[in-house]
């Protein structure tokens, strides 16, 4: 599985310059002042790098939600019982949950895989791809075995492979998994436990001292190696980042855009991102988590999320949102009208396109 890993890592591709050249120039020549649009235009112009055309459409949207459980419960870092992950896990699949809701009210499809859940699911709605039932704790040992991360890895890679979308989220299901992505984030940037360890679903004071220090014993007593992503997520991540790290890269290589949900989603990209740094032109983030590392994740892989909402569900609640922005950029960029369309000389713009002629001195 090593090999298979190297071997589809090298068919990673950049983005497409010229396309994006011709993005930029379709922009230019829209009937607006230049770059009034702000992150519309942006997102047009990184849509054309992904797939190689300037006018893009998206019709087909499908969330990818991963559910593993995590060893590291039994610390009594979580406040919700493992059973949890279980019952949401198949909830998912009825659009009873928050991210399920939104993917349903805006047409949006929803695949949940179980790649290490720690029960028999018995639903047809349910994707079996199980790697073993649920991780070992990290505070003991490592969470996996390498041979289990690089399965689940390809596992997640192989999904978004598969998956018959135009664009993809990438979202997760697991009790614990704060704890988890707390630890692969402190490790990958060498940070402080307390820099990049929240409250996750919400624990008492001393739940969540006892979480950073399990975070920092596992850390110790696993010491995983910070330069091999496989590495440190199978020594203290879960079945559920590995596989969402993996569907990140297989978007990639499939050259489709793929939004980034919260912190958990994060962390898994920038695990992405170690492994082939040009997996990053295909990151679209939707919003800001209100978990503390996710901003040290994001300014990790040079990011920044669109949406400002106080978030922190997880589930890829803010992808099916991404996707009516991702929507509005290919709208603007198809069906806007030129200068010549509009009849409008844009000869009065020529002194501001020679230089930033809108930001306000002293503000940004």
């Amino acid at each position: 599985m090593e090999t298979i890993l190297l071997k589809r890592l090298k068919g990673i591709t950049p983005l497409d310059g010229d396309a994006m050249s011709a993005a930029r120039a379709r922009q230019a020549q829209l009937a607006k002042p230049p770059g009034s649009l702000g992150r519309l235009e942006d997102l047009s112009v990184q849509l054309a790098g992904i797939t190689g055309k300037v006018h893009n459409h998206i019709p087909g949207k499908q969330l990818l939600v991963f559910a593993a459980d995590n060893g590291v419960v039994e610390e009594g870092v979580s406040s919700a019982p493992q059973s949890v992950t279980l019952m949401q896990t198949v909830n998912l699949t009825r659009a009873k949950t928050g991210a399920s809701v939104l993917a349903k009210h805006f047409g949006c499809g929803v695949t949940v895989c179980d790649v290490g859940v720690n029960a028999e699911i018995r639903d047809s709605g349910v994707l079996d791809r199980k790697i073993a039932y649920g991780t070992r704790n990290i505070a003991k040992g490592p969470a996996m075995d390498r041979d289990q991360a690089l399965r689940a890895i390809l596992t997640g890679w192989d999904l978004a492979l598969e998956t018959e979308a135009d664009v993809l989220g990438i979202g997760e299901m697991g009790i614990g998994n704060t704890t988890t992505s707390s630890a692969v984030l402190a490790v990958l940037l060498e940070a402080d436990v307390e820099a990049v360890t929240g409250r996750g679903g919400g624990i008492t004071d001393d739940s969540f001292r006892k979480k950073k220090e399990v975070i920092r014993r596992a850390i110790a007593r696993n010491a995983p190696d910070k330069d091999d992503p496989v590495d440190v997520l199978a020594k203290v991540g879960g079945f559920d980042l590995a596989a969402m790290c993996g569907a990140f890269l297989g978007a990639a290589e499939a050259r489709k855009p793929v939004v980034i949900d919260g912190f958990i989603s994060a962390v898994a990209a920038l695990c992405a991102v170690r492994l082939c740094p040009l997996v990053r032109g295909y990151l679209i983030p939707s919003h800001a988590s209100f978990e503390i590392g996710y901003q040290l994740a994001m300014k990790a892989m040079e990011l920044e999320p669109m949406f400002l909402l106080g978030m922190r569900l997880g589930e890829g609640s803010g992808c099916p949102l991404a996707f009516q922005v991702l929507e509005a950029a290919c709208a603007v960029i198809n069906d806007m009208a030129t200068f010549d369309q509009a009849g409008i000389d844009d000869g009065y713009l020529e002194p501001i396109r020679q230089g930033d002629r809108f930001t306000v001195e002293g503000r940004t």
